[in-house]
């Protein structure tokens, strides 16, 4: 009789096992969809953002603000009167300028929409698949002087630069980030202080870096960026991992690619916006290929780079197991 009850006793704690890890499993399931469907909804979130973006961008237009040479004084006025701080940001920003240099402008396009982050006057493809398995990239456009971030074939930012003027161009292809210093003396003139500046090709001493944006290519063969810009960058791209003793490479830092050709003497391409709106855009075939040529080797870069990680991870893990 006392054997009988053993085995009912059992029977039933096998049985409120079985129950509880099905209402476990359940709940898991339970969990599991709400994550998936969070995941889902902020999928599907980006993806509405990146259309109203585009549709946001189809229905911007620009008109002329002109500075008369005779009357620049009354039109700077009147520039600084007609529109807001952040609104004078944003137009400075699309003719190539920053605060310092507006005082160069003759006729600035002016958008009818403004967007503090820029992103519905982007003229680079938003989506570029062929991008999906690189984790960063940075492109610096000669043609439109301007710079665009990828992650996984997103476009996550972009804005004006400045390249390097007709007799000091910048070095075009693909170029990785290398190291960085928040303050960084040229080299060129031991006057110029380059703030966030971020080195991209060590032997030529090729980096981006905050300095005047004055509307044309104008750098001594560096990127010139808006302050906030250099700052966002220089938080944002991965250096390069040098071998003991800093002699040679280990792995590569964040791929840059700089391409194309500026309209050296001729009109500003963005004042070309006042007759189409979607006169800088990049066709992403073309943009394509500018990518093809480069895309084996970054992510063959990019393969090396995951493993010294991945490697130095694994080291200050055993280093510091109670971490």
């Amino acid at each position: 009789m006392k054997k009988f009850s053993v085995l009912k006793l059992s029977f039933a704690f096998i049985s409120l096992t079985v129950i509880l890890q099905c209402k476990k499993d359940e709940v898991q399931s339970q969990q599991d969809a709400q994550i998936q469907a969070r995941k889902d909804s902020v999928s599907a979130a980006k993806k509405d953002s990146a259309v109203q973006a585009e549709l946001e961008k189809q229905k911007v237009t620009y008109t002329p603000f002109v500075f008369p040479k005779k009357k620049k004084d009354s039109a700077t006025t009147a520039f600084n009167k007609n529109y807001t701080a952040a609104q004078r940001a944003v137009i400075l920003a699309l003719n190539r300028l920053d605060t310092k240099n507006k005082w160069r402008a003759d006729t600035l396009a002016v958008p009818d929409k403004f967007d503090e982050t820029l992103a519905i006057y982007a003229p680079f493809p938003r989506n570029v698949d062929m991008l999906k398995d690189v984790h960063k990239i940075a492109f610096f456009s000669y043609p439109v002087q301007a710079y665009a971030l990828y992650e996984q074939g997103k476009l996550v930012k972009w804005g004006p630069t400045s390249l390097g003027k007709k007799s000091a161009q910048t070095k075009r292809g693909l170029m990785f980030a290398n190291w960085k210093k928040e303050l960084a003396i040229s080299t060129v003139d031991s006057d110029w202080k380059l703030p966030y500046n971020f080195n991209i090709h060590n032997s030529l001493g090729i980096g981006w870096h905050e300095y005047d944006l004055p509307g044309f290519p104008a750098s001594h063969s560096c990127l010139r960026l808006l302050q906030d810009d250099a700052k966002f960058l220089y938080n944002w791209a991965d250096q390069w991992t040098l071998n003991k003793g800093g002699a040679t490479v280990k792995a590569n830092g964040t791929p840059v690619i700089v391409y194309g050709d500026y309209p050296w003497g001729g009109r500003k391409p963005w004042l070309n916006l006042l007759k189409d709106s979607k006169a800088n855009d990049i066709a992403l075939p073309e943009f394509e290929q500018i990518i093809k040529p480069h895309l084996d080797k970054i992510l063959e870069e990019q393969a090396k780079t995951d493993k010294v990680k991945s490697q130095l991870a694994s080291s200050e893990t055993s280093e510091n197991p109670a971490a």
